[in-house]
């Protein structure tokens, strides 16, 4: 049975404050507490309904509908990303924790190891954001740096950054490194305003990820996670199509 201080301390790594006094976070779910002891994080305390009871992990859960697992992670110490060849993200403050967790589930699916965000984007922790990462978050890894120093330390090392934009050019028909030789970086810009006019300017290509038929009158945009899809399946594609 759990004390009432026990839960009051579990129930504080809700909020980012009592996940920044601890160096403590939560995951739950059977599949992502199975995930999380296979990886290299340190797995601290490990909770079952079927121990506690469903009352006491009602009253620890972030969820709604509480799983019958939740593990208390210690946080990962963060380290800056200096990349060699290969593709990765450049998250330039996306503020939904759904679509940053989404985000890192697209990265794992295709293949992309790490992403860099800017320090506005949102906490890797939030229990939203982790819950949202389907288990990715043990897998790919997450740095956070300021972005226009990076990008322009990626220039001096021969790496490319490409941004999505509205007025960059068709990602279908455009030639695209695609990292297999240097480093590339895919920059995601904020869910409202896009990428900023800063990092922008540090962008290597503009790319459009163009509707159909053209010149049709459409949606304003893609959600922040779509794009990210769309963008890492044809650069991908470029991969599969060399053979």
């Amino acid at each position: 049975m759990l004390s009432a201080n026990e839960i009051k301390r579990l129930r504080s790594l809700g909020s980012k404050k009592g996940r920044d006094s601890s160096g403590l976070f939560i995951v739950e779910g059977e599949k992502m507490v199975s995930e999380a002891l296979a990886s290299g994080f340190e797995v601290v305390e490990v909770y079952r309904s079927s121990e506690i009871g469903e009352e006491a992990m009602g009253r620890i859960s972030c969820l709604s509908s509480p799983s019958p697992a939740l593990a208390v992670l210690k946080m990962k110490e963060a380290v800056p990303f200096r990349p060699g060849p290969g593709l990765f993200l450049i998250l330039d403050s996306i503020r939904d924790p759904g679509n940053l967790g989404t985000i890192l589930r697209i990265a794992d699916w295709f293949g992309v190891e790490d992403v860099v965000a800017s320090p506005d984007t949102v906490e890797l922790y939030n229990p939203k954001t982790v819950q949202a990462t389907m288990g990715a978050i043990f897998r790919v890894r997450f740095h956070s740096e300021p972005l226009l120093p990076f990008l322009e330390e990626l220039g001096k090392r021969g790496g490319k950054a490409y941004g999505t934009f509205l007025d960059g050019q068709n990602i279908y028909s455009t030639d695209l490194d695609t990292g297999q030789d240097s480093p590339v970086g895919i920059i995601i810009g904020n869910e409202s305003r896009g990428i900023s006019p800063e990092v922008a300017s540090l962008a290597s290509g503009r790319l459009l990820i163009p509707p159909f038929p053209g010149g049709r009158v459409t949606s304003e945009s893609l959600n922040a996670a779509v794009a990210t899809a769309v963008t890492l399946s044809e650069f991908r594609r470029r991969i599969w199509q060399k053979g």
